[in-house]
């Protein structure tokens, strides 16, 4: 990753593949996860005479969790599952020995180019997730309990503040190199034939979903447990 030779054509195509193909699962997703949170507080909320804190509750909620957490599980099943596939085709098929008798590094050549793309612009997906979950809290708010848009806006930014986003983003970033590592590693690991390769792309998508969750964990223990 370091070396300077990282192939930035193959970068960007990865890219393309992770995230961007990526956005459409992971807003819906990100939309449905927010509207349902705002059906079962908002009504409790305005019962309380707490209305004013709706829109804040759902921003910290998105921002913290269902934007990068939620985000990150439909690239993982999406894309992960395809880089595994991929990588586990390529080495069932002896594509990855010709590779090596190229004296091209596979790792850097399979690995790298995925890492770095979901590093980057999982992060990117993640704040139009979290933009798009926030404003589907808002709509849900408006039509069950009639909340005036001024006031849920209001009141987002009165709780959200920069420090959430900074680690909304860390953990995107972390959760997109992770899912591409864990899925290109598995998919390297297979052996065998076409059954194998089915195996090797269910074991990624179970994996990758294991760690996110306890890499999720980890990072709220160091960030907000205090």
């Amino acid at each position: 990753m370091f070396s300077g030779e990282l192939r930035w054509k193959n970068m960007l195509s990865q890219a393309a593949a992770i995230s961007y193909d990526s956005i459409p699962i992971s807003l819906v997703i990100a939309f449905i996860a927010a509207s349902v949170i705002a059906i079962q507080v908002a009504k409790q909320f305005l019962m309380s005479g707490a209305d004013t804190y709706i829109g804040g509750s759902i921003a910290i909620v998105v921002i913290r969790e269902i934007a990068p957490g939620f985000t990150a599980l439909a690239i993982g099943a999406r894309a992960g599952t395809s880089i595994s596939a991929e990588i586990a085709n390529m080495k069932v098929t002896s594509q990855v020995d010709a590779i090596k008798t190229l004296n091209i590094n596979p790792v850097g050549y399979y690995f790298t180019p995925r890492i770095v793309a979901g590093i980057l612009t999982v992060p990117l997906v993640v704040i139009i997730s979290g933009l798009v979950a926030i404003l589907g809290g808002l709509l849900v708010s408006y039509l069950t309990i009639n909340l005036h848009p001024n006031r849920y806006i209001n009141s987002v930014w009165l709780w959200l503040n920069t420090r959430d986003i900074y680690i909304c983003l860390f953990k995107a970033s972390v959760f997109g190199g992770l899912v591409s590592l864990v899925c290109a590693t598995q998919g390297y690991l297979t052996s065998g034939g076409a059954k194998e390769v089915g195996i090797s792309t269910t074991q990624a998508a179970i994996k990758s979903t294991v760690y996110l969750l306890v890499a999720d964990l980890l990072i709220n223990l160091v960030f907000y447990v205090k």
